[in-house]
């Protein structure tokens, strides 16, 4: 019914509030895809607005956000099609970037889900993990806080020298 990395999102999104998780997964996600549709980019720019506006970076939060209104305002179909009211998000998109503007603390988001198989299902794999759907975050949890920052990226790194390599290979053939 929907992709396994959009369930997962939901439950990060709602679950852990792990906003940066949610980019990681959709984002492996979208990339994977050959159409490339652009309602995924909004929803990670949401997470990663939220991510932003959590750590204290508000120009950051507010250009995220601003990005996320604007392509999900032009997705509102494919947004209605992933279960999610347009509308009622793109109204609390509004909101947070004004109180991104205002410079306000962070406070936990939950999206209008409106498929109720969905919601369901998401709160069973939220269960499963032993995470409570909807609780508010921890605005002080220095894992979720900086993320970007404590997590291992070795990985990422052989992979991007590998690349770097291969092309300097094609480019002496």
């Amino acid at each position: 019914m929907y992709p396994k990395a959009y369930v997962d999102y939901l439950v990060h999104f709602h679950g852990s509030r792990d906003y940066f998780e949610c980019h990681e997964v959709l984002e492996e996600y979208w990339k994977s895809q050959p159409d490339r549709e652009k309602v995924w980019v909004g929803l990670i720019q949401l997470a990663v607005g939220l991510y932003h506006h959590r750590r204290g970076n508000f120009n950051g939060a507010a250009k995220m956000l601003a990005s996320a209104r604007q392509i999900l305002g032009k997705e509102k179909a494919a947004v209605q099609k992933l279960g999610l009211d347009p509308a009622a998000l793109l109204k609390q998109i509004s909101e947070r970037l004004n109180d991104v503007q205002q410079r306000k603390a962070y406070t936990s988001l939950n999206l209008p889900i409106t498929d109720h198989q969905l919601l369901q299902h998401c709160r069973q794999v939220c269960q499963e993990k032993n995470l409570t759907w909807g609780k508010d975050s921890d605005p002080d949890n220095a894992f979720l806080i900086h993320k970007h920052k404590l997590r291992d990226r070795s990985d990422v790194i052989r992979e991007r020298e590998w690349q770097k390599k291969r092309k300097a290979k094609q480019r002496k053939t």
